[in-house]
């Protein structure tokens, strides 16, 4: 065991030192954020698929796997279909927006204070993805070293919360880089075939493994539509996700590498439920379906081996981690905070603060104090699966139909988006108070509720102002104008 000991404080350290080189490259606001605004095809497809693989999509996708045979697949197949959705419809007009965060496109679309509400859900949202994401890769660090748990998570925590603040984007982009190889080679190359080869090959396994295993549909049509719901619709509007589209050169590298990423996430869809159900084959009487993962790793892999595949989830679980981090902070900076220090000075007041900022340094410290937060709350929580279930369902009942309308129809408008947001979100927390928090019908209803207000308000309103309208078509063609950057700001 002390040789993979040595390869994970490696991979580690390593972690540590690509974050530091980063942060020669972070000089400007753009550099700190979007990385410059200039990845071109290999790390911006590497980037995005370490982003939308975290633990969930390893562990989880081992786990479901284990349980219901190949249709555990369906939770990862599902981002994956989103993120392909994403690239190939949305991707490019995203890139071209050339904006920081998602409520910033809302202003710039519909004008006016549409940007408020979205912030403080997608706050939220993030937020909660960096705890569960924390707790994830602190539990492996408190079983491989033995450690109390709060210690764990200050451990990762700070890896994590260090190389982000560091050098931002830049540094997480290449830390995603390091990460998205050693996921593919300790995942796919590696603990994929083992596991195979060890319960005897596919057709050993088909004779092994419980009826309905082999079924595409063995989750239930329900649970696979709800995946679909949450996942596929929550790549198309999360911050963490568009603020990866920022960083893509220009909109054919956003649409072409984020569909190689999108069949990248297909394929470990797959990969993790074939591993799982060869762990149910060897392993057929665990305690635990959670034990599937830990249990493949530790019995089947070599010394060496299983030191690569461990520091591969935590890669999974720290890209997913730090994405959220600075997503969180980026949101937090600009949304939130940015927009409570203009209320109640003058236009001349707020232009002079703009120039003595360090834009740079309020990220910095941002992500800071956000990363804090998080291990303080993660300290605190145990599970906090129904907290993010809440997270997603807002974000999803609350966002998804103002963000995709305002990209697709024309007539939508201010008075219809803030509707939608209000009804969608009112919806989906009244359901959850009644149903339960992890019940489907919130975010069945609490889409339906914000598409008839979205649509409604909108075709009863008056249009949005022809000024707004002309900026945002300048915007969406990558040209900037005066009254683009007024409305984004």
């Amino acid at each position: 065991m002390a040789v993979d000991y040595l390869v994970m404080i490696g991979y580690l350290l390593g972690i540590v030192g690509v974050g530091w080189w980063g942060k020669k490259r972070a000089a400007s606001k753009s550099d700190f954020l979007v990385a410059g605004r200039r990845l071109g095809p290999l790390m911006y497809t590497g980037t995005m698929a370490a982003v939308v693989l975290g633990g969930a999509s390893t562990i989880g996708g081992v786990r479901l796997g284990y349980t219901y045979g190949v249709s555990g697949a369906a939770m990862v197949f599902a981002i994956g279909l989103g993120l392909l959705a994403l690239s190939i419809f949305f991707s490019a007009r995203i890139a071209r927006l050339r904006v920081y965060t998602v409520a910033e496109m809302l202003s710039l679309r519909y004008g006016g204070t549409a940007s408020v509400i979205s912030g403080v859900v997608m706050w939220i949202y993030t937020l909660m993805l960096v705890v569960t994401s924390t707790i994830a890769y602190a539990s492996v660090f408190d079983v491989l070293f033995d450690v109390p748990r709060w210690a764990a998570i200050v451990f990762g925590g700070t890896i994590v919360v260090g190389y982000s603040v560091l050098g931002g984007m830049w540094s997480i982009t290449l830390t995603d880089m390091v990460q998205f190889v050693i996921k593919s080679v300790g995942v796919l190359v590696l603990l994929l075939p083992i596991a195979v080869v060890k319960a005897g090959g596919f057709s050993a396994m088909a004779d092994r493994l419980p009826h309905g295993f082999l079924s595409p549909t063995s989750i239930g049509g329900q649970t696979i539509f709800t995946y679909v719901l949450i996942y596929t619709f929550g790549m198309l509007i999360g911050q963490d996700i568009w603020q990866r589209v920022f960083t893509a050169r220009n909109d054919k590298v956003a649409a072409w590498g984020g569909t190689v990423a999108g069949v990248y996430c297909l394929v470990y869809a797959l990969a993790g439920a074939v591993i799982g159900m060869a762990t149910k084959v060897l392993y057929p009487h665990l305690g635990s379906p959670d034990q599937a993962f830990a249990t493949i790793v530790e019995r089947a892999l070599p010394v060496g081996v299983k030191g690569l595949v461990l520091a591969a989830a935590l890669s999974a679980m720290m890209s997913t981690a730090s994405g959220a981090l600075i997503a969180s902070a980026t949101v937090a900076n600009n949304d939130v905070w940015a927009r409570l220090r203009r209320r109640g000075h003058h236009a001349t007041e707020v232009a002079s603060d703009l120039e003595d900022r360090d834009e740079v340094r309020e990220n910095r410290l941002a992500i800071a104090i956000l990363g804090v937060a998080s291990m303080v709350i993660a300290c605190l929580l145990g599970d906090v699966l129904a907290a993010l279930t809440v997270a997603y369902n807002l974000l999803v009942g609350g966002l998804l139909v103002p963000i995709l309308g305002g990209l697709v129809w024309k007539r939508g408008n201010l008075q219809g988006a803030l509707a939608s947001m209000i009804a969608g979100g009112i919806t989906v927390i009244t359901l959850m108070v009644t149903h339960g928090l992890l019940a489907n019908e919130p975010i069945y209803f609490g889409l339906l509720a914000s598409l008839v207000a979205y649509v409604t308000v909108s075709l009863t309103t008056k249009p949005t102002e022809e000024a707004v309208v002309e900026a945002w078509r300048h915007r969406l063609a990558g040209e900037q104008t005066p009254t683009a950057e007024l409305a984004a700001a």
